[in-house]
């Protein structure tokens, strides 16, 4: 509640009107995921290392791509919550504070989930810069974000640190966290092209855990996301990803085009009868927009308000036999993807494996599994799981950590009494039996 009336219009001079979904999404918007990102820590540091614990400190010096971005994002966030506390702004800086903890639980820890495993293909180095980024991060975060959720913060800094209160500490001095701005900005139109590629699956019924050929992003200064290739790659779930200067590559040959719409009630007034040449124009696709931004149609040149370009993007079907087809979303910015939506059978059985996984993953949680108990693990279905299964095999293991494994066909499955049921791919049921090592 407290939450919700400093995040509220009340502070900017405008009306209150409590409700309960405007509280909900105070919690689901910056309770939880802070919370939700203190566990995570503990849980897996105090898993670490074979169950004895790693002991977390803090430290900026960490040379991984995601973490530098946090720490650099985190100093930004410091950098507005403090101008906005200053002038009492406490709105603005409490939405600061959750586009920031979005940051942190939407995209840094789940794109380092995996390393924070204590498994042996999991680099020391890396573990360990993972676990000290994320200490540091929180407990900066907390120090921030104590005179706006003082009982919340004061819970985890205490279990982060074990020193007495939050509220005793000093406010973080920013020089202590590393800049970066190239590094933030690029990130951030990374995650700006991961947005739109998700969408682009969502809008066309594609399954997250179903893996795709390629993702084509055609923008400005394609070179400065190289770095993150694997990154998008791995969040949007596709083999390659291939960047395109925009100023090499034309709209029309990845199925974008502009359309003119002229209006008659604004242009009217100034253009007399000749407002149904530019109508005309408009329509026939005898318009242009000169070097200095001026739309012309039928010859005649419109004026802001007068018209409205509208950004037309379209399905493509390559035409060849396996009939391949690629979608298009605009980036916010400049550029746009192109997400190659074929489906071969290869890329759907690692599909259907990964839906295995996700489902072997919650019957461990259901079965009050610690996160790091070793599994025998049976997997029973119809013959197109039995095949996926076969086939990625050593992934299940390796991501379920089952130390045994085995499946068949449902001809030879589990009996009714034994396991559990899950659906995955498209409704196809599976049985799937958990035990303890």
């Amino acid at each position: 509640m407290r939450w919700f009336l400093m995040s509220s219009p009340i502070l900017r001079g405008g009306n209150l009107i409590v409700t309960e979904r405007g509280i909900r999404d105070g919690v689901r918007q910056v309770l939880l995921p802070l919370w939700s990102s203190w566990y995570f820590f503990s849980l897996y540091a105090n898993a670490a290392q074979s169950g004895a614990g790693y002991e977390a400190r803090w430290s900026t010096a960490s040379e991984d791509v995601l973490d530098r971005y946090l720490l650099a994002k985190l100093r930004r966030f410091v950098e507005e919550v403090q101008n906005h506390l200053d002038t009492y702004d406490v709105a603005t800086a409490c939405e600061s504070v959750r586009g920031f903890l979005d940051v942190l639980s939407n995209w840094y820890i789940r794109r380092s989930r995996d390393r924070f495993w204590d498994t042996a293909n999991i680099a020391t180095v890396s573990r360990d810069s993972a676990f000290d980024t994320l200490y540091t991060t929180l407990e900066v975060v907390t120090r921030v974000t104590a005179p706006l959720l003082p009982f919340t913060t004061e819970e985890i800094w205490r279990g982060l640190t074990g020193a007495r209160s939050v509220h005793l500490t000093d406010w973080p001095d920013v020089s202590d966290l590393p800049a970066d701005d190239a590094l933030v900005d690029a990130m951030d139109r990374a995650r700006e092209i991961c947005s739109v590629a998700s969408g682009l699956r969502k809008a066309a019924g594609l399954r997250n855990r179903l893996p795709l050929a390629d993702l084509t992003v055609v923008t400005t200064d394609a070179a400065a996301l190289e770095a993150f290739g694997a990154i998008v790659a791995d969040e949007v779930n596709v083999r390659t990803v291939t960047l395109v200067d925009l100023g090499s590559a034309t709209e029309s040959d990845f199925g974008i085009s502009k359309k003119l719409t002229v209006n008659a009630r604004a242009a009217g007034p100034r253009l007399g009868k000749d407002v149904q040449i530019a109508i005309r124009g408009s329509k026939k696709g005898d318009w242009s927009v000169s070097e200095d931004g001026t739309v012309i149609a039928g010859g005649l040149a419109l004026v802001e308000g007068e018209y409205s370009l509208e950004t037309v993007v379209a399905e493509i079907a390559d035409g060849t036999s396996t009939g391949s087809s690629r979608v298009t979303g605009m980036l916010p910015h400049n550029g746009f993807v192109v997400l190659d939506t074929t489906v071969t059978p290869e890329l759907a059985a690692e599909g259907l494996a990964r839906d295995v996984i996700r489902a072997v993953q919650q019957a461990r949680r259901d079965a009050g599994l610690d996160i790091s108990d070793r599994i025998s693990l049976t997997v029973s279905g119809d013959d197109e799981v039995w095949a996926a299964t076969v086939a990625y095999e050593k992934l299940i293991m390796l991501e379920t950590l089952s130390v045994q494994f085995g499946s068949a066909g449902s001809a030879h499955g589990l009996s009714g009494d034994q396991g559990v049921d899950a659906v995955v791919g498209d409704n196809q049921l599976i049985r799937i039996l958990v035990k303890k090592i």
